[in-house]
């Protein structure tokens, strides 16, 4: 089985030039997931807009938290935060939609399975700029979700090519080293091609 590769938006491009970035990396991943939560809806409209007329596959496209939106561009994969709508909720009224959400714990992921979740994203298991003073949650707890869950898991934080064989999941996400890199392009073929290398070397069971 071939690691996934969940590329996560920063919000700190416009949108112009995030649309950009996002069309020079998306097939080195599985996933594009809009986080922009600076942004305004009409802005992200023209996002999804820019995308599609682009060719970006609706598939690779995850909207996070903007159920509205989702809707309205025809996009199915939807992204709940803790602070979001419920998996409940969502999953009674749009039982057609893939539905994904962030956990912190085991206990979170089991609640979010038994709930109708897809999959689950659990970090931040290494150091990462982007929790910047917050100690890592690390592996055990990631690996003991994958264990005993039956949905797929996603890991999150710090995450780096060099990094990758010390994580026994379904996939990986990545903010920053893909999106704050000198070239995304060129680090999203490094994390593909390293996901390659483990499934080649039978590192990924």
């Amino acid at each position: 089985m071939l690691l996934e590769i969940l590329a996560i938006t920063d919000d700190q491009y416009h949108v112009k030039e995030l649309a950009s970035k996002i069309m020079q990396i998306q097939n080195y991943v599985d996933y594009i997931h809009i986080r922009e939560k600076s942004k305004t809806a009409r802005e992200l409209l023209t996002l999804l807009e820019l995308l599609q007329e682009s060719g970006v596959p609706k598939r690779k496209i995850v909207v996070h938290d903007r159920l509205d939106v989702a809707l309205v561009t025809g996009i199915e994969n939807i992204h709940l935060p803790g602070h979001g709508l419920t998996i409940n909720r969502v999953r009674e009224k749009f039982p057609f939609m893939r539905i994904g959400c962030s956990v912190h714990s085991y206990e979170e992921a089991r609640k979010s399975e038994q709930d109708g979740v897809d999959y689950v994203m659990y970090g931040h298991v290494f150091e990462t700029n982007c929790k910047a003073g917050l100690a890592p949650r690390g592996l055990e707890e990631l690996h003991k979700i994958k264990e005993r869950l039956s949905i797929p898991v996603f890991a999150i934080g710090g995450i780096t090519p060099d990094r990758m064989n010390e994580i026994k999941v379904d996939g990986i996400a990545v903010m920053s080293g893909i999106f704050s890199a000198e070239n995304p392009a060129e680090a999203a073929r490094d994390y593909s091609e390293k996901c390659k290398e483990m499934t080649t070397h039978g590192k990924i069971l």
